[in-house]
């Protein structure tokens, strides 16, 4: 059994960078590759941080095609029988640094970008947090639908015996909220959303709209069976300009993308509410290959790592912590 990357799990961490890539001209995508896998070796990684990294799909396919799922990257925007759209920002790398507060994340982040500064150039940066523990800056429960922590494998993680196998799809999307949802009264916004903002209990069917967000981000297997994902949202932003970062993992690319094209009004015509209130700016496609994956790019043992042979030995240090 192969060994998805740890911070994808690690419920928990308040502070959260994320860093979007794309490789300098002239560098190869196994020189990406390579690069990208060795932010996650012992010598690179700083203790008191999760890491999950991510690569363009086309990317990951070009050096390892046996391993690599059906999966292509955020090409093309995403645009609904009204008009609504939401933008493709496809990127190379993806990288993700999680922790206990903000001074660590801020170390360990700058580590990473001086690690991947030669082969690559710093396209996006987004600090996010958690706002009321488990909340979003709607005001309401976010990731209720999420399986269980021992059951999250299960929709997140490709299986043994597939292509990826240990692997995960990412989408990132970048939303801004719109100052127009604060004016709302409870009970209209808990008809956009389609739960209970106190409790976060789902509308019974006679009171839920057919455009509430929930009714249009749940897809159907052929059986009828809900097809789940795992998110792991935050918050993002100061008082002014704000909004939530998408952060969804899945078994296969299917399920995310018939979930955006639910939300744009595809399979019923109906366009999610909560989209009138928050704007898409980014949006991503990223597979995270298993642990053992990325450790086979790695650099033998013996040889430089990644930060010697770029000639970055003046790189900050990252203190260790527990």
């Amino acid at each position: 059994m192969r060994t998805a990357q740890v911070g994808i799990f690690a419920l928990g961490t308040t502070a959260h960078c994320y860093l979007e890539f794309d490789a300098r001209p002239g560098v190869t995508s196994h020189t990406v590759a390579t690069a990208a896998a060795a932010l996650t070796a012992p010598d690179a990684a700083p203790s008191g941080v999760n890491l999950v990294v991510g690569l363009r799909p086309e990317l990951w396919a070009t050096v390892a095609a046996r391993d690599a799922p059906p999966v292509s990257g955020f090409n093309s925007a995403v645009r609904g029988p009204d008009g609504f759209s939401m933008p493709a920002t496809q990127h190379d790398v993806f990288v993700w640094v999680a922790g206990a507060g903000p001074d660590v994340v801020f170390d360990a982040s700058r580590v990473m970008l001086e690690l991947l500064r030669p082969i690559a150039r710093l396209v996006g940066e987004v600090t996010g947090w958690a706002y009321q523990h488990n909340r979003d800056l709607t005001g309401f429960i976010d990731g209720t639908e999420n399986p269980a922590i021992v059951e999250a494998a299960e929709v997140a993680v490709v299986p043994d015996g597939q292509p990826g196998a240990g692997g995960s799809i990412l989408l990132v999307q970048k939303w801004e909220h719109n100052d127009r949802w604060f004016s709302l009264q409870d009970d209209i916004q808990e008809q956009v959303i389609g739960r209970t903002k106190a409790d976060s209990v789902e509308l019974d069917d006679d009171r839920k709209p057919a455009d509430s967000h929930i009714s249009r981000t749940v897809v159907l297997d052929e059986q009828g069976a809900e097809q789940h994902i795992f998110r792991r949202n935050t918050a993002y932003g100061g008082v002014t300009q704000h909004g939530t970062m998408f952060i969804g993992f899945s078994t296969e690319q299917r399920r995310l993308a018939r979930m955006l094209d639910r939300m744009a009004g595809f399979e019923g015509g109906v366009r999610d509410a909560l989209t009138r209130y928050t704007s898409a700016l980014t949006g991503a496609y990223y597979f995270c290959p298993a642990v053992e994956a990325l450790q086979a790019l790695r650099a033998p043992e013996g040889t430089q790592n990644v930060a010697e042979r770029s000639q970055l030995s003046t790189a900050p240090r990252v203190a260790r912590t527990v």
